[in-house]
């Protein structure tokens, strides 16, 4: 009998909690006032994409609306958020996404009663605007090398996720002998690296990244969209280069949110690769972050147990499940596969389209990618 009436007067006071919510709608200028960013710092799921810098470059550059409902206690005390990206298709479909053109987003709340606050009246809104569902893309539980694909059809994707020390050093002194000496290989073979936040390196990325992206065949973000991002998230976005004398051989993009840096973009150009020079961009990058008091480092989206995925793996990532899902407009949530068995057809077609825009000159797959990229949320 006590045990009842407790759990009622629990009920009831949950109740009167999730009565006191208030959820708001606001564009991305208008979250500054109200604590967006801060909250995202805050929070232990906060990543960098969840940044009100990624949603004002999303609208930007490629145009696509953004809308962030945020939700409040009767205090006003900042409780939750949720950002989402209204993607217009060229047929004119509308679809929304959180977040796009990265692994990570979905809602932010500091209890269950928050989320669901956020999650109905994000159902609500896609009532209002004729949607069906929201793609919500959030990190899921970690796996371990105990992990196997027997009960899989094909592996999954997954974050990788480093915990780093309080220092260079110590990060250094981590690493197995083979990792070191591919370090100091890069070094021997007259390499140079620099960190930096200035803007004007954003074109010197970008020459980089585009050739590396037309050598894998596959469509380049716009140049105006790293300007965006430079832009909107400042000394927040570091940029990270590697020189072979006087030729970029090597860039990266890292970005930034509290004590976590993310590192979503990486390249290098094929003719200088036998200089190991993503060793020492990676290298060049872990050590500024983590001697700048940066304490996790995301390497971004993996296939579990395939090339890239070990890659990351020595640097002392683990591999987290990432827990892509679908929010029905009936409030029903269901999962996505995050990868899906491609059929024959399907993989010949993925092949002569890459092989296709590999022979393309450069000028053009700069001028064409960013059109067709924009429209591509991965």
């Amino acid at each position: 009998m006590v045990a009842n009436r407790l759990q009622g007067r629990v009920t009831e006071a949950e109740g009167e909690y999730t009565a006191s919510l208030t959820v708001q709608m606001v564009a991305p200028d208008q979250a500054v006032a109200k604590g967006w960013d801060e909250f995202v710092s805050q929070h232990p799921q906060g990543t960098p994409y969840h940044r009100l810098a990624w949603l004002e470059s999303v609208e930007q550059a490629y145009g696509h609306t953004c809308k962030l409902l945020m939700v409040f206690t009767k205090g006003l005390v900042l409780a939750g958020v949720f950002p989402l990206c209204l993607v217009k298709t060229p047929w004119r479909k509308v679809e929304i996404t959180s977040l796009p053109f990265c692994d990570l987003g979905g809602p932010l709340a500091l209890d269950p009663p928050t989320q669901e606050a956020l999650l109905k009246a994000a159902c609500e809104r896609m009532e209002e605007w004729g949607v069906s569902n929201c793609e919500m893309r959030m990190m899921g539980e970690p796996l371990d090398d105990s992990y196997t694909n027997e009960d899989h059809c094909f592996a999954p994707k997954v974050s990788m996720l480093c915990e780093l020390p309080g220092s260079s050093e110590l990060l250094i002194k981590s690493y197995k002998p083979k990792l070191r000496s591919q370090i100091r290989k890069a070094q021997k073979n007259g390499l140079t690296a620099e960190v930096s936040v200035s803007s004007s390196l954003v074109d010197a990325f970008y020459e980089v990244f585009a050739k590396n992206m037309k050598r894998l065949g596959s469509p380049v973000h716009s140049l105006a969209w790293f300007r965006a991002l430079k832009a909107r998230y400042g000394d927040c976005m570091l940029i990270g280069l590697v020189w072979n004398k006087q030729q970029i051989v090597g860039a990266g993009v890292v970005l930034l949110n509290g004590r976590r840096a993310a590192i979503p973009w990486a390249s290098t150009l094929l003719e200088y690769n036998h200089l190991a020079p993503n060793m020492l961009l990676y290298w060049s990058l872990l050590a500024h972050v983590t001697d700048n008091e940066c304490r996790w480092f995301d390497f971004g989206r993996s296939t579990f147990g395939e090339g890239t995925y070990r890659f990351k793996k020595q640097w002392g990532a683990r591999p987290y499940r990432l827990n892509w899902v679908q929010l029905q407009r009936d409030g029903k949530v269901g999962a996505i596969s995050s990868v899906a068995e491609p059929s024959v057809v399907s993989r010949k077609l993925r092949h002569w389209i890459e092989t296709g825009w590999q022979c393309l000159p450069l000028f053009i797959a700069n001028w064409l990618g960013p059109r067709i990229r924009k429209y591509i949320t991965l």
